[in-house]
């Protein structure tokens, strides 16, 4: 369903949902920002979003992950906030590098142009130079489709990232000023995402901290139309009312988010809070109402919430310490598990506590870690930089390897294990990657011939690039569905020593996917173990719920005793979940070997149950 043009003109107006953050930093604007997107697309409208992130950083790529989290990579090459990640899973989009404004790209946009005087000599000031190239930029990427589809979207929602207060978004909060004036009455909305605490001491829910942002907000120029708080439970009436009358927002218009066992429950909320209809209000568009169902999402997280049966992963990473960090990787991992039908247990495993100092200076933490190893069903060792738990990670998967684990390395974790094979199997024990010690006599992975060894930002191999199966009885052809090729996503500098792979594949490891020059590995398999594959790209950043990454599906069937099951489906993404599971009828029965399935799409399937429940 479409936007109605605007009369007398030929083209539609876009509309936009701004969302804003108070109080305090992690309040889940990413994810409520995701949500309100789905909503809005379940309404019959087509979404795209826009991350605003205020620092000065041009993008996220040389950022460390302690201090912003998982950098996400979209299919242009663009590194960018963890947030587009949430929008592309929520949405089912593809985003550009161009849907993450930072401060950095404004500022050198607006001094290239003054650079080629462009400004005809003006002072270039915040007012009114930095605040229009803000504005143009986002009219620009808002008409840029993202679905596939042609033609821009109908609803651009923005995510201003930070709190509001904050010095270094400032220019941000009066460009977007000007702008909900610039596009006129009816075609901005701003949500504010704000925290109402709940003092354990008395119980009450204290709303001050809600009206002095709101205060500060307004104070800027910008007045929020809809409230959206997160809270441990949902709101009095009363307080709502109080709310109301501090913040001039009708108390319609006040929505809680309160804490709720999984992010899926989040757009749910929204649903049944009428948030839908509020933003339509605001927005002028009645008439275009249609009442989400969220069917798909209702189910699976109901089934999220009733798994019971465990899957234990250990991730051997070296940044354990955030979660954040492997965001992506976790996201995968859960899709794959809820089709599965299992309950995902991720234990976190330092790589460096598996190795040999460690056991010297803190035996404790070094037992500890290794009786982690020892539990898990599978091994997952991500991507990395940098030569801290190296050693770890390679003796994870040797582990893994001797023992028949279930394993799956991304980028980095493949590079290990193709030197731990070179250590073990080709007895080349000095076997390294020139990133860990350049002067190796036995470089098993190198640097890029292409890459810059004096400029970090954006010099990596990025992007979606294309990789050619070499083997087709393997097994990640199969959970790719026999496919001859496949886009993935990539983010590295280093890749495996081609003048290596005769003599690793003489000794049994295969290469079942290269690129096409066919002097680039991009997948490594051992034919004779359960499930042993590393890949060079980063198949957790195209995992959807639903759609879950084929690799990670291969991971939690081997890791449950199924992949037997996941590969003669032949169909990547295909969902299985025991009807037991979930409380299917008992008038249905289910499809031989106690699963019903479907290869499942959350766009174009309109009504198809995630317990299973298309029956026989």
């Amino acid at each position: 369903m479409k936007v109605e043009l605007e009369k007398g003109k030929g083209m539609k107006k876009m509309k936009y949902v701004l969302v804003t953050g108070g109080v305090v930093s992690g309040l889940g604007k990413g994810v409520t920002a995701s949500s309100i997107g789905l909503l809005l697309k379940e309404c019959g409208l087509r979404v795209t979003s826009i991350k605003i992130d205020p620092y000065l950083n041009k993008d996220a790529g040389t950022m460390s992950p302690f201090e912003h989290g998982e950098v996400f990579v979209l299919d242009d090459g663009g590194e960018v906030d963890l947030d587009l990640g949430n929008y592309e899973r929520f949405l089912d989009v593809q985003l550009t590098s161009d849907n993450n404004i930072t401060t950095g790209k404004i500022y050198q946009f607006v001094l290239d142009k003054e650079r080629k005087g462009d400004y005809l000599g003006k002072t270039v000031q915040v007012v009114p130079h930095i605040t229009d190239a803000i504005q143009e930029w986002i009219e620009r990427v808002a008409m840029i489709p993202v679905d596939g589809k042609e033609g821009p979207a109908d609803v651009c929602v923005i995510e201003l990232g930070g709190t509001i207060g904050d010095i270094e978004s400032m220019p941000f909060i009066e460009a977007l000023g000007q702008f909900s004036c610039r596009v006129g009455v009816g075609n901005f909305c701003l949500i504010h995402v704000s925290l109402v605490p709940v003092l354990n001491v008395v119980g009450e829910q204290k709303t001050k901290p809600t009206q002095h942002s709101v205060r500060g907000l307004r104070g800027l120029g910008l007045t929020p139309n809809i409230l959206a708080c997160r809270s441990t439970m949902a709101l009095d009436d009363n307080v709502k009312e109080k709310l109301s009358q501090f913040c001039h927002v009708s108390a319609e218009h006040i929505i809680t988010l309160y804490d709720v066992p999984n992010i899926w429950h989040i757009p749910l909320l929204l649903r049944d809070q009428k948030a839908h209809e509020a933003i339509f209000k605001v927005l002028n568009l009645p008439s275009i109402t249609e009442e989400p169902s969220l069917m798909e999402w209702t189910t699976r997280a109901a089934i999220c919430d009733k798994l019971h049966e465990p899957v234990r992963i250990a991730i051997v990473g070296k940044y354990t310490g955030l979660s954040d960090t492997y965001l992506s990787i976790l996201k995968a991992l859960l899709h794959a598990s809820v089709a599965r039908g299992k309950k995902l247990i991720v234990d976190w495993v330092p790589a460096s506590d598996l190795e040999d100092m460690t056991e010297i200076e803190n035996l404790d933490a070094y037992k500890a870690a290794w009786k982690l190893l020892k539990s898990a069903d599978g091994v997952l060792v991500p991507g990395g930089f940098g030569d801290r738990g190296v050693q770890g990670k390679i003796l994870a998967a040797k582990h893994a390897r001797e023992n028949r684990i279930p394993f799956l390395g991304i980028c980095l974790g493949m590079q290990i294990a193709v030197i731990e094979f070179a250590r073990s199997v080709l007895g080349l024990k000095d076997a390294n990657s020139t990133e860990f010690d350049p002067n190796t006599r036995n470089p098993c992975v190198i640097f890029m011939p292409e890459g810059s060894k004096t400029h970090k930002g954006g010099t990596m191999r990025l992007g979606s690039r294309r990789t050619y199966f070499q083997v087709s009885d393997c097994k990640s052809v199969k959970l790719y569905g026999n496919r001859g090729f496949i886009d993935e996503r990539h983010r590295h500098r280093y890749e495996v020593n081609p003048d290596m792979v005769a003599r690793l594949e003489n000794a049994g490891l295969s290469f079942t996917g290269k690129d096409q020059t066919s002097q680039r590995m991009e997948i490594i398999e051992l034919p004779d173990h359960p499930y042993y594959i590393g890949v060079q790209f980063h198949p957790e950043f195209k995992s959807r719920p639903g759609k879950p990454s084929a690799l990670f599906l291969g991971l939690i069937g081997a890791a449950c005793g199924e992949l037997n099951a996941v590969l003669q489906s032949g169909l990547e993404g295909q969902e299985k979940v025991n009807c037991e599971t979930v409380n299917c009828p008992p008038n249905k029965k289910p499809n031989q070997n106690g699963y019903a399935t479907k290869p499942t799409n959350i766009i174009t399937d309109a009504v198809y149950s995630y317990c299973n429940g298309v029956h026989s």
